[in-house]
């Protein structure tokens, strides 16, 4: 039988039988529109993940804005930040197991519409109070839609193309650090910070419409229970992979934390600059997401270890020859680089790992980038405090390199 276009009420995966060339010129027509269709929706989610990261990440841009705005300390502001990131952590979690039999498109454009109901509330937040509120259910919709969207390739594309597909998702997120964000904080500086969250609604009202017309219903295939999520625990390749995301992203955004005095300090390079060359870190970002995607759809251990033997060369490289604004630059495009191509490469070993539970372990794999996030900024801290600037690099290569190693030693499935 030929494939069915997929349409509003058609499940958006195929079947291996699907998959096969149809000898039926009609049919294949039908095989082409809904291949379109699929891949229509894996941009959708794309733009799903640009918002939800810009939207995260937003407030550290204009967070002396608000912390004058509402007339309370920056450090204060900070912690809508901290919030952000352990409310979406649960989230993650505990979506998956919630949602239950529900249809996966509605729930994501409820979480999207939750991100817009949450943005406007921060634009007419009168006080802390109701900002941190704002912010904790923006954290539901970000490790919520993490959750789903990391797995939506294999819903919506054949086999052979979910590695593309997933790289296609993930860049929305390296687009949110080179568009997103940047637009917002100038939108915030010019006018005002609430104006700049308002627009971050009105952008997330579109994309609901849009989601709407795009997302083909995806039924739940299996609901997800506590025991499922728990039983991906036992597992070791999906068990190394969730441990991957807590080393790397630790590793990652502990040292990127501090990514402006590091440039300053060691290599010379002036304040004013440094907002300029993190648009070539995140050009790079991008690359490296593509670049590492196509390279684990051939060998997904090779991709993991080769990219985090990179980012452990240029974090080592960084206070040994990245003395000099020229060198200093390069390294950071390298680190860019690097750090693109990790996200997509470990969530491609989860669905390898974990073909029967893709939102279990997806769920698990989110919730451990998000608390990795906290952990890493927090240690980092801890670190520069006590010890040293470059002391926070050394921390980063020792949780890469660790994890190099024990993606080596453990097998994928």
């Amino acid at each position: 039988m030929a494939q069915p276009a997929i349409s509003s009420d058609t499940p958006a995966r195929i079947s291996p039988r699907e998959r096969e060339p149809q000898p039926c010129r009609g049919g294949q027509h039908k095989v082409a529109a809904g291949r379109r269709r699929g891949w229509l929706a894996v941009a959708v989610a794309a733009i799903g993940t640009f918002s939800v990261v810009t939207v995260e990440t937003l407030p550290a841009g204009l967070l002396t804005s608000i912390a004058g705005g509402l007339r309370i300390p920056e450090a204060q502001v900070g912690l809508m930040v901290t919030a952000t990131g352990l409310v979406a952590s649960l989230a993650a979690a505990v979506l998956p197991v919630a949602i239950r039999r529900l249809d996966r498109r509605a729930v994501l454009v409820w979480l999207i519409g939750l991100t817009v109901f949450g943005n406007a509330l921060t634009a007419i937040a009168p006080d802390f109070a109701v900002l941190l509120v704002s912010r904790s259910l923006i954290g539901i919709s970000i490790g919520g839609f993490w959750s789903l969207a990391a797995g939506l390739a294999v819903r919506l594309v054949p086999a052979d193309e979910v590695p593309k597909a997933t790289s296609v998702i993930f860049s929305g997120a390296m687009v949110a650090n080179v568009l997103g964000v940047p637009a917002g904080t100038l939108l915030g500086t010019l006018t005002s910070w609430r104006l700049a969250f308002a627009a971050a609604a009105g952008f997330g009202a579109l994309l609901v419409v849009v989601l709407l017309f795009v997302l083909p219903r995806m039924p739940a295939e299996q609901p997800v229970s506590v025991r499922t999520v728990l039983e991906q625990l036992r597992t070791p390749a999906v068990r190394m992979g969730v441990l991957a995301t807590l080393l790397l992203v630790s590793g990652h955004y502990g040292a990127f934390t501090f990514v402006s005095p590091i440039l300053q300090k060691i290599s010379g390079i002036h304040a004013h600059t440094v907002g300029v060359l993190l648009l070539g870190y995140g050009t790079a970002a991008i690359a490296g997401n593509f670049v590492a995607g196509a390279a684990a759809a051939r060998n997904v251990r090779v991709a993991i270890i080769a990219v985090s033997l990179l980012f452990v060369a240029t974090l080592i490289a960084l206070p040994l020859i990245g003395t000099t604004p020229l060198t200093g630059t390069l390294l950071l495009i390298v680190w860019g680089l690097a750090f693109g191509g990790l996200p997509v490469s470990v969530q491609t070993w989860i669905l390898k790992s974990a073909p029967t539970a893709t939102e279990a372990a997806t769920g698990l794999n989110t919730c451990a980038f998000n608390l990795a996030i906290a952990l890493g900024a927090l240690s980092a801290s801890v670190v520069a405090g006590s010890v040293a600037l470059t002391a926070v690099l050394w921390l980063a290569v020792a949780l890469v390199g660790a994890t190099s190693l024990a993606v080596w030693r453990t097998p994928e499935h």
